[in-house]
């Protein structure tokens, strides 16, 4: 990998995790001091890579960067002595403690920071925003995509849930059970968020991010394995992420354009996960609750493991269940495609036209999807539509392409 590659990916990959480590190791209560010293640590990289090379560990150099400056800062800097010592309540043996960048450092400062940032303080929009932010490595844009609204929005909502933070003597402490719990259904949320912008990104041009899926499983999984957090949902979840993830090397062919479902290489797809996924799955019906998660990891299931003739619907029954759960518009376009599985494409365009979300890509995408077969003209005008609406680069080549081929047909 070349340097102006692995830079913006191990900024991705490890910055939040460098924040998460600073802000649990000295106790900061202001996350922007551990954003800047991360912040310092990646400038460093750049004008020193640059000049000397690639490092033989480039992570490992981060962190010893990222570990001396912080010592540095809390042993030096003025503003130590003057401003910061109330705020983070540190003494000088403190100040010196030693610490490292260990996996399970990582893990268990990066739980801790996203249950911390996960307060009611905030609202939970607000809530998920910062965690997507600073555990997450999320640009404003990303999380204005995750949540369907403008940037402009999202800059504010930040702004005032930091201020809030601030004003509420932000710090990351152990939790109780009871503020654990309920805390635990955002923090599923950011999870999932994070997984969706990995596994259907809208940004950077490229469709898959492997990198997010797999820190969302990643982070998933460390739930599991704590007993206050080992909830069905959280086993809902993971084995849904299971079940997604197993498909993400048959999503994309070598051109970089999405391959459809009914398109997709079998052979490629991970079975061990799928395995994986039934595991979760069959813990997560351990109990009462039905979850979206346990709704969405049976749907997933549905396309992974089964050759159930009727396949389409049991999918169909389930959208039909997650619907009145929590409704969205993606959910809605899905289950229409399910139905017209079930009943054809010529039933499902009215379901279609009943939804009416003509700035959504998804729908003009589906709406041309369905007319393909019947009315070709139809079909190229909500594609059209479709490019004119999506960011990505990847969609508008695969819708450009169909059509390209229905162009072909009326030849």
């Amino acid at each position: 990998m070349e340097l102006n590659e692995i830079t913006p990916h191990l900024f991705r990959t490890e910055y939040s995790k460098i924040v998460a480590v600073l802000c649990k190791t000295f106790q900061l209560k202001n996350i922007e001091i551990a954003e800047d010293i991360a912040s310092e640590t990646f400038l460093k990289a750049s004008e020193y890579w640059a000049i000397k090379g690639l490092p033989e560990n480039p992570t490992a150099w981060l962190y010893t960067v990222a570990k001396n400056k912080a010592k540095d800062y809390f042993k030096h800097l003025t503003v130590f002595e003057t401003q910061i010592r109330d705020t983070i309540k540190l003494n000088e043996n403190e100040a010196e403690q030693d610490f490292e960048f260990s996996s399970q450092t990582i893990s268990d400062s990066q739980l801790a920071m996203i249950f911390a940032v996960c307060n009611s303080t905030n609202s939970t929009e607000s809530q998920i925003c910062l965690a997507l932010q600073i555990l997450c490595g999320f640009s404003i844009e990303e999380i204005a995509n995750a949540f369907l609204t403008k940037t402009e929005t999202i800059k504010k909502r930040l702004q005032r849930a930091r201020t809030n933070l601030r004003s509420d003597n932000f710090q990351i402490k152990s939790l109780s059970e009871t503020e654990i719990k309920s805390r635990l259904d955002t923090v599923l949320k950011t999870l999932y968020l994070l997984f969706n912008e990995g596994y259907f990104s809208k940004t950077n041009n490229q469709l898959i991010r492997k990198e997010l899926c797999s820190e969302s499983i990643r982070l998933t999984l460390l739930l599991t394995e704590n007993s206050f957090t080992n909830t069905p949902q959280t086993n809902a979840l993971l084995a849904l992420l299971c079940f997604q993830s197993s498909r993400l090397e048959a999503r994309v062919n070598i051109n970089g354009d999405a391959i459809l479902f009914d398109e997709q290489d079998k052979n490629l797809w991970d079975k061990s996960l799928i395995e994986r996924g039934n595991y979760y799955l069959v813990k997560a019906c351990n109990g009462n609750e039905i979850s979206k998660y346990h709704l969405e990891a049976g749907i997933a299931y549905w396309h992974s493991t089964s050759t159930d003739k009727n396949k389409w619907d049991h999918v169909l029954q389930l959208y039909n269940q997650l619907i009145l759960i929590e409704y969205s518009p993606i959910t809605a376009l899905n289950r229409t495609f399910a139905f017209a599985k079930v009943y054809g494409h010529e039933k499902a365009i009215p379901e279609a036209h009943k939804l009416n979300l003509t700035d959504n890509n998804y729908y003009h995408g589906l709406l041309g999807y369905l007319y393909a077969d019947t009315d070709s003209n139809k079909a190229i005008n909500h594609y059209e539509q479709a490019i004119k609406l999506t960011k990505s680069r990847t969609e508008k080549q695969t819708l450009t392409k169909e059509i390209k081929r229905l162009k072909d047909q009326n030849i």
